[in-house]
């Protein structure tokens, strides 16, 4: 029951997440914080005039003459909003600059990762179970490669697995970024859907991509790997792997309920080309297992003549089986590393997958990061210079998909690329380019 003159005066030392938060408490706590008085004080701190008056008198007389009209001639709140909406433009204008500069090789923005910090990015995963609970988790290690990030969540005190019914996987902005400070997870955050996932009868819904002494993995797509103890059948960790191509967008721009819808491509007719929207695709693919990376390259120029349009897919021949002289070792030691509070390993023959194929423009075409995992083949190799075990790898969602054929040599210990094609649905392709194969 303290006074209101009282409560406005604390409030005026407040800065402007704390004097959000506090409108939170209650109805009389919200009309006292959304005074013009103090708002137009932290607006006027934060965005100063143009035009600076060096006259110190002068420019007293017009601080107090324009927060007087200021006053009286708006509502409650009225700078509230002013403040917040210039403060969220400032960012946008500091994350638009950084997005602008596209990197030729990947089509992509070359500061992604800077424009994330700008916005203040994070990410959460939030856990529903059966009765509607929701289990928040926030701490969480990033790994940022070329073309993607690999997110990370661990925990000692995750719900049991047999409740859960769901997963949703957010991004999330603070309402007000300071560039001089972490976020705050107790300030005003906004929440953009990115995926949701179904966890019920978790082990027979979801493809089993390896496992090691401790923990076993299942993948749920878009993206995302559960790691569960072996011995518990309890979640360990999660771990998401996001594609940079219009990752902002999706991480900011969607609701707590809906994803963001991408933008559709408006196809440029050509009734020239006889083969148009068959040739000119540039792959950049990266293979990376956590903190490794075991590949990373571009191919250019990549085609699919009119006669081998088949089943539905355009076949784009990367890395040819009978061209030694394109086969491609991988470096190190292939491995998806892991963590916990407590323990820490390493999934043999499994990584993360990240394609980024362009169309003959430059513009990303069809763009995914994904845990995959290497399979032992029946067959041994048939090619004269590689003796060895034959494993593969398949990736496919319903845009295209990825066949990898390795063959690992005992010799120098490390495994060769002698095959990668991509398979491109002619739906996508005809949608893209208004074609009719």
């Amino acid at each position: 029951s303290m006074p209101s003159e009282m409560l406005m005066k604390i409030f005026s030392y407040l800065d402007a997440v704390s004097l959000l938060c506090v409108g939170c408490v209650n109805r009389h706590f919200y009309h006292l914080a959304n005074d013009n008085g103090i708002w137009l004080k932290i607006y006027s701190s934060c965005f100063q005039p143009k035009r600076t008056i060096w006259k110190m008198k002068s420019e007293q007389t017009e601080t107090v003459s324009l927060g007087c009209a200021a006053l009286h001639d708006r509502k409650p709140g009225y700078w509230k909003k002013e403040y917040i909406f210039k403060q969220i433009a400032a960012v946008k204008t500091r994350v638009m600059r950084l997005v602008k500069p596209v990197d030729p090789y990947t089509g992509l923005p070359c500061k992604n990762k800077e424009a994330m910090k700008a916005s203040g990015l994070s990410w959460i995963i939030v856990l529903t179970d059966k009765n509607g609970k929701e289990h928040v988790m926030e701490k969480a290690n990033l790994s940022f490669k070329d073309t993607s990030v690999t997110i990370l969540w661990y925990s000692t005190n995750w719900p049991c697995l047999d409740i859960l019914s769901t997963l949703k996987l957010f991004g999330v902005t603070p309402l007000l970024p300071d560039q001089s400070r972490a976020p705050s997870k107790n300030g005003p955050r906004r929440r953009s859907l990115i995926a949701e996932y179904h966890l019920a009868n978790l082990t027979e819904s979801s493809v089993a991509v390896g496992a090691d002494k401790l923990i076993q993995l299942f993948s749920l797509n878009p993206g995302l790997l559960v790691g569960l103890w072996k011995e518990k059948n309890e979640i360990a960790f999660v771990m998401a792997s996001l594609h940079y191509h219009q990752l902002l967008e999706r991480s900011t721009l969607g609701s707590a309920t809906v994803q963001y819808a991408l933008p559709l491509n408006k196809p440029v007719l050509d009734d020239v080309d006889p083969e148009y929207g068959l040739h000119d695709y540039n792959l950049h693919l990266d293979m990376h297992g956590g903190s490794c990376t075991y590949l990373c390259g571009t191919f250019k120029s990549l085609f699919c003549r009119k006669g081998d349009v088949e089943n539905g897919y355009l076949r784009l021949i990367v890395v040819s089986l009978k061209d030694n002289t394109k086969h491609l070792p991988l470096i190190g030691t292939v491995g998806l590393s892991w963590e916990t509070d407590v323990f820490k390993g390493n999934v043999k023959d499994c990584y993360v997958m990240d394609v980024t194929l362009l169309d003959e423009t430059g513009k990303p075409f069809w763009c995914f990061s994904a845990p995959v995992y290497m399979e032992l083949s029946s067959r041994a190799s048939s090619l004269y210079d590689y003796m060895g075990h034959v494993y593969t790898t398949d990736y496919a969602d319903s845009e295209g998909k990825v066949c990898v054929e390795l063959v690992w040599l005992e010799e120098t210990k490390e495994y060769f690329i002698v095959n990668l094609v991509l398979y491109i649905s002619t739906k996508k392709v005809n949608n893209w380019y208004g074609t009719n194969y």
